[in-house]
């Protein structure tokens, strides 16, 4: 793609650099100290921040899309080619790929993760909830890949290189948004483009495993890349607490995706979140599984590299949401989620797969 189809399509837009712009609570940046680069730190990692149940904290994360080792590790250049002004470049995203952190993609995850954050006085056996209370996108601007021929359809994308040498190392799209119109714009090689409705929403959203440290890409009983796109503002994300504190860690943050994720990514680009973080004591549910709501709906997850495993931990948690709710027998409450309730596949990009079953309140509430 050259640069030259898109600098006519200026980027425009505020700029969030870190500490600059609206924040709540406890501040939390994304830089040297208070992120890891692939990987969801486990129990025996000291915290960076302390928050009471119930308490505000605004949390910068930092897209891995034009910082990798695969894009030149330099962002300035890689959005430089872009169109995008030097100044409009994150600063803790230069810093972040300028720094001595080695990163190894054969090793490590892509993802930016900010945190751990502790929560006073979580325990296992509780659960943490996670609310949205407000995304802000940090830069007008994000990337679509397909890298590591892998997506729904490694092997036939990325197309082989011009001549047979083989598939491209990544295939890249940018994107420009309009946060006030809440659309972005994709951009095609030839100049034309498709444009699409930003719905963001943080992809990773973890508690600490209960064991070492857990790789950034699967996600797992602790939570991490789950990249359920319905878990926007106003959802909450219920996580089964693992270790003492907690310690919640966010990122991958998204401007836009469809289910499935089919490409590999979504719409990447750096968002400031405003998250209030809840505790209850002893609420762990008897799915003992991540778990979420919307204004409309619970949202019961399936996590298994097999798809069909997927679909059956997200069913039996869904059933189990709607006998314990209701009283139901079984195979009433089974019946009634195959026709009231809707399932549908969140990623198929990650390894582990992952599904979630929306159960919608009104009409679980609706039992009599």
């Amino acid at each position: 793609m050259t640069s030259s189809v898109l600098r006519p399509a200026a980027v425009k837009g505020a700029i969030l650099q870190p500490g600059q712009g609206p924040r709540a609570g406890v501040y939390v940046p994304a830089e040297a100290g208070t992120v890891t680069w692939g990987w969801v730190r486990g129990g025996s990692t000291p915290a960076i921040a302390t928050v009471a149940p119930g308490a505000l904290v605004t949390v910068d994360t930092v897209s891995h899309e034009g910082i990798l080792p695969d894009q030149g590790r330099d962002p300035v250049a890689y959005f430089g080619s872009f169109g995008v002004d030097a100044a409009d470049v994150l600063s803790d995203a230069v810093a972040l790929a300028a720094g001595p952190e080695p990163h190894d993609p054969s090793v490590d995850g892509p993802h930016v993760v900010t945190g751990p954050i502790d929560v006073r006085g979580a325990e296992p056996g509780d659960v943490v909830t996670v609310e949205v209370v407000d995304l802000m996108l940090r830069v007008p601007y994000g990337v679509i890949s397909n890298r590591h021929r892998r997506g729904a359809l490694a092997g036939e994308l990325p197309e082989p290189a011009a001549g047979g040498s083989g598939p491209p190392a990544v295939v890249s799209r940018f994107a420009t948004a309009d946060g006030d119109a809440g659309t972005a714009t994709v951009h095609a090689p030839d100049g034309r483009s498709l444009r699409m409705p930003l719905r963001p929403f943080l992809g990773l959203v973890a508690v600490a495993p209960a064991g070492s440290d857990a790789h950034s890409v699967p996600p797992g009983p602790h939570g991490g890349n789950l990249d359920v796109r319905l878990l926007g503002v106003g959802s909450r994300l219920h996580l089964p607490v693992r270790c003492q504190g907690a310690l919640v860690q966010v990122g991958d943050p998204h401007f836009a995706q469809g289910d499935g994720e089919v490409a590999l990514t979504a719409l990447e680009g750096s968002l400031r979140a405003v998250l209030r973080i809840h505790l209850t004591k002893g609420g762990c549910p008897s799915w003992d599984l991540p778990y979420g709501e919307t204004d409309d709906a619970w949202l019961l997850l399936g996590l298994h590299e097999d798809l069909d495993e997927a679909v059956r931990i997200a069913t039996r948690a869904a059933l189990a949401l709607v006998t314990e709710r209701t009283g139901l027998d079984r195979a009433t409450a089974y019946a009634w989620l195959s026709a009231a309730a809707d399932l549908s596949v969140s990623q198929v990009v990650d390894g582990v797969k992952g599904v979630h079953f929306a159960v919608p309140k009104a009409w679980l509430d609706s039992v009599g």
